[in-house]
């Protein structure tokens, strides 16, 4: 004899029934028989018949639940596109975050930020990757001019590498610290094609181990030069080094900076970057890259056998 299908009071049950928070499973309520529990939920009269499902029964209690977290999911997902969309949609400002002391927090002004991000942005494709360890400003302007390009404008990865887990509210956000500085996502490693890094001390140990970082996102395969187009409504071609590093931190880590970074081609520049609060210790700019923004700190232009854009560089003093 094939089993009786469930009644609606078996469907109500299913309903009703709370289930375990950690695993899903069916869970009884405290100090009810099973007879009972669903008597409670379905409104069977029987307080004392202990019921025990049969195999379909159990099969159906299982398709229920699997069909309800699948929908869940579905759901959750859904709600979770359209909260990124909503914030692609909005202009995002660094008010909203408050700057942490704690943190060694000091907010670009928005145009140093835009500045960055626009040079950043030169030249990359949907291939690219851009890492920003340590400077959200800088991510926030970048979200901001990707969100408001055309949609069919290719458009780069971004990865933003930060302490602070304000920030995780973006999906590109990896909590880091720099005192551990490998532990990262695997898949990240030689990924990245541009970063720009702001370590949140100036000290050796932070500095030498976000320059680990940076070694560690960076791509292998990669030093010749790649062509870009010029930011800022420069109409000439230039060639850049790939990968594209600026590091941005006080004055008197200079020496360090460049000694870190050298394999890169890592140098001072003559840009100073602006905070919104200001900053009461000289703050440089280091980079792998001259652009309309920054050239080498020391250099002189001169005119060189009817050159007009010939150069005469000024080396710095070699590392003691």
């Amino acid at each position: 004899m094939s089993p009786k299908t469930p009644d609606k009071n078996f469907f109500a049950f299913l309903y009703h029934s709370p289930t375990s928070p950690e695993t899903g499973h069916l869970q009884r309520p405290a100090g009810k028989t099973f007879g009972a529990w669903f008597t409670m939920a379905s409104g069977s009269e029987s307080d004392d018949e202990e019921i025990v499902l049969s195999s379909d029964a159990l099969d159906a209690l299982n398709a229920f639940y699997a069909e309800r977290d699948a929908r869940a999911k579905q759901l959750a997902k859904l709600e979770q596109e359209a909260e990124q969309r909503r914030l692609e949609s909005v202009a995002l400002s660094m008010d909203t975050f408050t700057e942490d002391w704690n943190e060694s927090q000091f907010w670009y002004s928005e145009e140093t930020a835009n500045q960055f991000a626009h040079y950043l942005l030169d030249g990359c494709t949907a291939e690219t990757t851009l890492a920003i360890v340590s400077a959200p400003s800088v991510f926030v302007a970048l979200r901001n001019i990707l969100s408001a390009a055309p949609s069919d404008e290719p458009k780069p990865k971004l990865v933003l590498l930060e302490h602070d887990n304000r920030f995780a509210i973006f999906p590109e956000f990896v909590f880091y610290d720099f005192a551990q500085p490998f532990k990262l996502p695997p898949h990240l490693k030689g990924t990245v094609d541009c970063v720009i890094t702001d370590p949140p001390f100036l000290s050796e140990d932070c500095q030498t181990k976000t320059a680990l970082t940076v070694r560690w996102l960076l791509k292998t395969e990669s030093t010749t030069p790649a062509k870009a187009t010029a930011a800022s409504g420069n109409s000439s071609a230039k060639l850049i080094p790939h990968p594209r590093i600026i590091v941005c931190t006080g004055e008197r880590m200079e020496g360090l900076v460049t000694k870190l970074y050298r394999a890169y081609g890592v140098r001072t520049t003559d840009f100073e970057p602006k905070h919104a609060r200001g900053l009461s210790n000289e703050f440089y700019c280091y980079a792998n890259f001259e652009s309309e923004l920054w050239k080498w700190r020391g250099e002189k232009a001169v005119a060189v056998a009817g050159d007009p854009d010939a150069k005469e560089r000024v080396e710095p003093a070699p590392d003691s």
